[in-house]
């Protein structure tokens, strides 16, 4: 039970946000706070208890970020507990660090401090920047051997970083990329920064001044640490407490979490290119040759590692063949233009495959042994002390060497898995095999990847933190959190709460479903009925997105429109993500029409109110990529359960995305618009009417309109 003193000071705090911001008490903010509260408090109590995790579900408008703030703070002070809020983003993270917790502090009582923590690759290597400015002549000659690695400094901006220099002297800068006046091309800013294989932590000689420990040493008095999810994993999987505090210390608030299962999977996913990998051994046996020069190997070492790289490729040119022999052997799930996939059956890989695979395991197990070893002693070289220019001679070898070492682990890692068998019982981990063919290019990749994150989740963060809680406007599924209890592999004692949206559904959207005659399936037919429809549908002088399953169609569609309506469609693959959304805005500011063209990226996380969208239609039922190999794989598994994987996966998911994209219209209370959705299974399938049965309460307008 919550304490009476912590009780009181979040009923306090609320009430004084609310005065501060001439705001209405919510029913629903209300009531996430208290169930927050409620399901944290045990860990009030002395006794042994498990994690305790709340779900809470909390439609659009509720105040997410206010109630879970105001629920978790107060307590986890009591009890000198760490708040880590992860978000989605880097946007998301940035507007709870700029906007929301300023106003909260400004507008309760409430006394505590926070920081933002960001990856080392957000911030600035002094390092880098002292050698490309210094122009090395041994860091050239690294780039002109290894420049795919390393990136190339005479690609940078040199007036740039002399300037940056100049930033950071002043005080003006603190080296976060975020933070730079302007944005910062991937071109520029590559060469000046490091991952974790590349930094040299307290050896290097700017440590003192070092801009990523610097920013992560005020995350050790900050009482709430705004992160984001990747950067949690990140930490998760070096076993915790290594960027961030250590997890039995931090209460998490994952923030957007329908994504925490799926970027968990591509965090600890793994793949393998068969002639880039022989291109990289060639490159180490000449830089195990620069080494021995430069004196940091001797003639043995320099040998062994030689024997190892040469051994390994020579094997991989017999891969070739064994991989090319497979692919014509067996079922492609996908071609396209110059690309085919195969994804093993439940994951598991030819006997022959396997044998050759723990070969391959254990060749990049040794390699990686000896890059460990070699840049163990770079690191030795580098204690204060020694002969200054080997000393530098070694800053300049480490990076490389630590990028070395974490290809070599990777490699070693994806053949490990090509290797095993999957344990009993478990959800086992998609493999697939890709081959790209064209003029300029030819190569087979191998990936592996879990299907479901429950297994990592379950070891790495649910029975190691101290509590959690996790948040989104969508995160069930039909009605139900199955599928992110399946997937996120959420224990038996969490709770769940689903809020509804403060919103008048009813009176503020229609959910138009036009009468097609056709289905989806009848990809020519469909196409063709949309384009007629659009003209029909689509206000030209309003803002619309139009959302699609398929790129092909997106771009189908758009070809075949009069030239009109082409010149008001801006389409996703002709601008980025946020150059598009602004183009956007701009015409309906100049109170021109304007139509966005998307797929899936679209249909969360674009927030366009009021006038800026009016209008979302919607081409198909979101259904996943039938020959997606993770998807594939946990269908198989699905299946052999017993269970119907169209049923239990397929259309839970489709009805979430639908929600989702639907999502887009109504972003305040005074929103109004319609939802046009092209596809009639919504109503005709018995699956359909489910998915219609779990959306919002929309005014519902169905086949009151015929397209052809």
């Amino acid at each position: 039970m919550l304490a009476d003193e912590i009780k009181s000071s979040i009923q306090t705090a609320y009430s004084q946000m609310l005065e501060s911001r001439e705001l209405i008490p919510r029913y629903g903010q209300r009531l996430m706070i208290a169930e927050i509260a409620k399901t944290l408090a045990v860990l009030s109590s002395d006794e042994e208890q498990e994690p305790p995790i709340c779900v809470c579900e909390a439609g659009t408008g509720t105040g997410k970020t206010l109630a879970y703030v105001l629920a978790v703070l107060p307590l986890a002070q009591a009890l000198d507990l760490k708040v880590v809020i992860a978000t989605a983003t880097v946007a998301l993270q940035e507007q709870v660090v700029n906007k929301d917790l300023p106003e909260i502090l400004d507008g309760s009582n409430l006394s505590f401090s926070f920081s933002l923590a960001k990856g080392r690759g957000r911030y600035l290597c002094l390092s880098k920047l002292d050698m490309l400015l210094r122009g090395s002549d041994s860091m050239q000659a690294m780039m002109d051997l290894y420049g795919e690695e390393l990136d190339d400094p005479a690609a940078g901006d040199q007036k740039l970083y002399k300037k940056m220099l100049e930033e950071l002297s002043a005080g003006n800068w603190k080296g976060d990329r975020d933070d730079w006046k302007d944005p910062i091309s991937d071109q520029n800013w590559k060469p000046v920064t490091v991952d974790n294989t590349q930094c040299m932590g307290p050896k290097c000689s700017h440590f003192r001044n070092c801009c990523f420990f610097q920013a992560r040493d005020s995350l050790e008095n900050a009482d709430c640490i705004v992160s984001n999810q990747d950067l949690v994993l990140s930490d998760l999987a070096l076993g915790g407490g290594v960027i961030l505090p250590d997890p039995e210390k931090c209460i998490y608030i994952f923030d957007e979490a329908h994504h925490l299962p799926f970027k968990s999977n591509n965090h600890f996913s793994t793949f393998s290119r068969i002639k880039s990998s022989i291109t990289w051994l060639e490159r180490l046996e000449i830089i195990s040759l620069r080494l021995q020069k430069d004196e940091f190997i001797d003639a043995t070492q320099q040998k062994s590692l030689s024997l190892l790289c040469s051994s390994a490729r020579e094997q991989l040119d017999h891969a070739w063949i064994l991989l090319e022999q497979i692919l014509e052997s067996l079922e492609i799930q996908e071609s396209y233009e110059n690309r085919i996939q195969h994804a093993f059956k439940m994951g598991v890989v030819p006997e022959e495959l396997q044998l050759l695979a723990a070969d391959f395991a254990n060749q990049f197990a040794r390699i990686s042994i000896s890059l460990q070893s070699i840049s163990d002693d770079l690191k030795d070289d580098m204690e204060d002390g020694g002969d200054v220019a080997r000393r530098q001679l070694a800053e300049q070898w480490f990076p490389l060497i630590g990028t070395q070492c974490k290809r070599a682990a990777g490699a070693q890692e994806l053949w490990l898995s090509f290797a095993a068998n999957d344990p009993e019982g478990q959800a086992p981990s998609a493999r697939w095999l890709s081959k790209t063919d064209n003029e300029n290019y030819s190569d087979i990749s191998l990936s592996s990847s879990p299907v479901l994150a429950a297994e990592n989740l379950q070891e790495r963060l649910w029975q190691s933190c101290a509590g959690a809680v996790l948040t989104s406007a969508t995160l069930s599924a039909l009605g139900q959190f199955d599928m992110l209890k399946m997937r996120a592999g959420l224990p038996e004692h969490t709770n769940y709460l689903s809020i509804a949206s403060p919103f008048d559904y009813a009176s503020s959207a229609s959910l138009v479903v036009p009468r097609m005659n056709c289905e989806p399936s009848n990809g020519e037919r469909h196409t063709e009925l949309i384009v007629k429809a659009i003209p029909k549908l689509i206000d030209k002088n309003g803002a619309a997105l139009m959302l699609f399953s398929s790129r092909r169609q997106m771009q189908d569609v758009l070809q075949r429109l009069p030239n009109e309506w082409y010149e008001l469609i801006l389409c996703q693959d002709d601008y980025q993500k946020s150059q598009l959304l602004k183009y956007h805005r701009q015409r309906i500011d100049k109170g021109e029409g304007s139509i966005i063209f998307g797929l899936s990226s679209f249909a969360e996380g674009v927030d366009l109110p009021g006038k800026y969208c009016t209008h979302v239609l919607i081409a198909k039922i979101p259904f996943a990529v039938p020959n997606d190999p993770i998807e594939l794989t946990l269908s198989e598994w699905i299946e052999q359960k017993g269970m119907n994987p169209f049923m239990t996966l397929a259309v839970p998911d489709a009805a979430f995305k639908l929600v989702q994209a639907s999502g887009r219209l109504l972003r305040n209370e005074k929103d109004t618009g319609k939802i046009t959705l092209f596809d009639e299974r919504i109503v005709s399938k018995r699956y359909g009417k489910a998915i219609l049965d779990s959306m919002p309460p929309y005014k519902r307008e169905i086949f009151l309109q015929e397209i052809d």
